[in-house]
């Protein structure tokens, strides 16, 4: 008799966090690193929202609530969607989890059968493809091309569609990418999903980084498209748009009250509830006029940050990036640093429990020899991934840290001798 059921080996995890205790072993041996891995705005949680939260503990709003969401944050939300896309949801239609990622694995659970295929982005968000497995469904990555500025085509994705597809998910604003999606792709893509998939094919769409946008966009939803309400879930969150990572507060507006409940009934089997202070918090969030201004100010930043080190980026021999137009990321392609090093050979001639691919060693390389953590291109899914090099940058960082962080790639990217002696030693392979 094994101690772990079988399913545990078809589960996945997220580098963002597998990565920490590297970042630990680096800095107890050489001193500070620079952190451009994990997605996290370094704002803090504006005042008035920060503000409602101990208001509602002081109001001992700490109890038991409805597993579905309170009425009043749901209310909030679904009047949300209804401005922004153009909608006549209710607030039945709204589930609040505990983050944005809930949603994601259990929406598998939910509409998937044994075989049944997922279409999801890569590079994209990596639970997307984690969970697949896991439910026993099978994967079927939609890959973003870097010329294409990491979107696809809706012949591109009529390519992917079978009688076996029963979830397909999008992401814009895009993680890792900062690909923005215009109004004609979602009207393309829509027309391909209404004329090649039955009415029970759900779209999951990933708008948590909806305010986030830089260069005059707008952001624009496929539930907006004709037709495509009563088949889109949109799914949203706090931790992007107001700086609120820990709170946890996620939600998904699904087409129907029926599959509503159905989540909710996954919330109580799961969670309970989320806690009734944060969701108070959150409506606040939602429709406090003082939001606006302090959501425009960090996308200000954001882009003001993007401007300069999208730049310094593409001033290291040997990378070159696209110009991310949303979210806050840069997605740079090192294939010319990898060909400069000679990775691609030395890579192939590793034993293979060394191996990964050469985007990660050149990431564990950054990380151990010049102290600058980033993540790798299979960070953001591994099936087909071979052959492509991309490194994913956060750039929710003060500036000057991250200035710091673009000097230290550059120098990684001009330390050839520092490579050969790092695969020498491979130090992010000696255990614990």
């Amino acid at each position: 008799m094994n101690l772990f059921a079988d399913r545990n080996s078809r589960i996945d995890t997220e580098n963002a966090f597998k990565v920490g205790p590297h970042i630990v072993r680096t800095e107890q041996q050489k001193g500070p690193v620079i952190k451009l891995n994990l997605g996290e705005p370094d704002f803090s949680v504006p005042k008035h929202i920060k503000d409602e939260i101990k208001l509602q503990l002081d109001l001992d709003n700490t109890h038991y609530c409805d597993p579905k969401g309170l009425l009043s944050l749901r209310t909030a939300i679904s009047r949300q969607i209804n401005v922004t896309r153009g909608l006549k949801t209710n607030p039945e239609q709204v589930v609040v989890f505990p983050g944005g990622k809930p949603p994601i694995g259990l929406a598998q659970q939910v509409y998937c059968n044994p075989g049944d295929e997922v279409i999801y982005p890569s590079p994209g968000f990596p639970i997307y493809e984690s969970f697949i497995r896991y439910v026993h469904a099978v994967p079927v990555p939609l890959h973003l091309e870097e010329s294409k500025n990491f979107t696809f085509s809706a012949a591109e994705l009529a390519n992917k569609i079978t009688a076996k597809t029963k979830l397909i998910y999008l992401n814009f604003p895009s993680n890792p990418t900062g690909g923005v999606a215009s109004k004609t792709l979602l009207e393309e893509t829509a027309k391909v999903i209404l004329e090649r998939c039955s009415p029970e094919v759900r779209i999951y769409s990933d708008e948590i980084y909806e305010n986030i946008i830089f260069d005059g966009k707008l952001h624009h939803s496929i539930s907006s498209v004709p037709e495509m309400e009563k088949r889109t879930i949109i799914a949203g969150g706090f931790s992007k748009t107001y700086a609120w990572t820990g709170g946890r507060i996620g939600y998904a507006v699904f087409p129907t009250i029926e599959e509503a409940d159905v989540f909710k009934r996954l919330n109580i089997n799961y969670f309970s509830c989320v806690p009734p202070y944060n969701q108070e918090a959150a409506r606040v969030a939602l429709e406090s006029p003082l939001s606006t201004v302090a959501v425009k100010k960090m996308v200000q930043t954001f882009e003001a940050r993007r401007n300069l080190i999208w730049q310094q980026i593409n001033e290291i021999q040997g990378i070159s990036c696209q110009r991310p137009c949303g979210a806050f990321y840069l997605f740079p392609n090192i294939s010319g640093v990898c060909e400069n090093f000679g990775l691609f050979e030395k890579h192939n001639r590793l034993p293979e429990r060394e191996q990964s691919s050469p985007a990660n060693i050149f990431q564990m390389f950054a990380l151990y020899e010049h102290q600058v953590a980033v993540m790798d291109r299979n960070s953001f899914g591994q099936i087909g991934a071979d052959g492509k090099h991309f490194l994913r940058l956060s750039i929710a960082a003060d500036q000057t840290v991250l200035e710091e962080g673009v000097r230290r790639l550059k120098n990684a990217a001009e330390d050839s001798s520092g490579l050969d002696k790092f695969l020498k030693d491979r130090p992010d392979l000696i255990p614990d």
